[in-house]
């Protein structure tokens, strides 16, 4: 029971660190600041949806993927581990990794970004690809069930975030957004290295079995 309660917590921080809620409301406020109460509202469901869906799909055919293009489990957490790190030290330095940067920040706010810049790449990107396949593909269905429920919780709690998400600026300010920006930064560059060390380990186990 431990063991079910510990991974749910670390899937759960593992998709907060790298989806951020708290910064990322910042980047939806930049998009939407035209927009009424009901728009944002719609464009936050709307992205949110997309992410889920994206995410989901990846949760679940993420070994049906490793199958068909012949990858390893210990291949995708060294390649996930490498990414995530990286994004996790942008953010220690106060930046936002250009894998969830919008390609267009001049973007007129409408219906269109809940799917591009929103959803992909800055909700549903690279990282938390990689994060919600490494952690399905960590044991059996449970595994699974466990990265899409945290998934959607997390998907609860931004949707939150976006709705009140003049308040959360006007409440952190940028001072307040930057700290939560860089203690984010940390937590999923530990995650990065995490799951570095665990592909290391386990490519090293398989190559001796290998050998063997």
């Amino acid at each position: 029971m431990n063991d079910i309660t510990g991974h749910i917590l670390n899937v759960f921080l593992g998709f907060f660190a790298i989806m951020n809620p708290v910064a990322n409301t910042a980047v939806f406020v930049g998009l939407t600041s035209e927009e009424s109460d009901a728009e944002k509202r719609q464009i936050a469901i709307k992205a949110l949806l997309v992410a889920f869906c994206i995410v989901t799909a990846f949760a679940l055919l993420g070994n049906v993927i490793f199958h068909m293009f012949g990858i390893s489990l210990p291949a995708l957490r060294v390649t996930g581990g490498i990414l995530v790190f990286f994004i996790g030290y942008n953010m220690l330095n106060g930046e936002r990794s250009k894998m969830h940067k919008p390609r267009g920040e001049d973007h007129a706010a409408d219906d269109g970004v809940a799917i591009s810049p929103l959803a992909v790449p800055i909700l549903a990107g690279p990282g938390t690809i990689a994060t919600a396949i490494n952690f399905s593909s960590a044991g059996g269905w449970t595994e699974t069930v466990i990265t899409i429920a945290m998934f959607a919780l997390l998907c609860v709690v931004t949707f939150f975030f976006f709705i009140g998400s003049r308040k959360v600026v006007s409440t952190l300010g940028k001072s307040g957004l930057n700290i939560v920006t860089r203690l984010m930064g940390l937590i999923l560059a530990v995650i990065g290295v995490q799951m570095l060390i665990e592909g290391i380990v386990g490519a090293a186990v398989n190559w001796h079995n290998y050998a063997s």
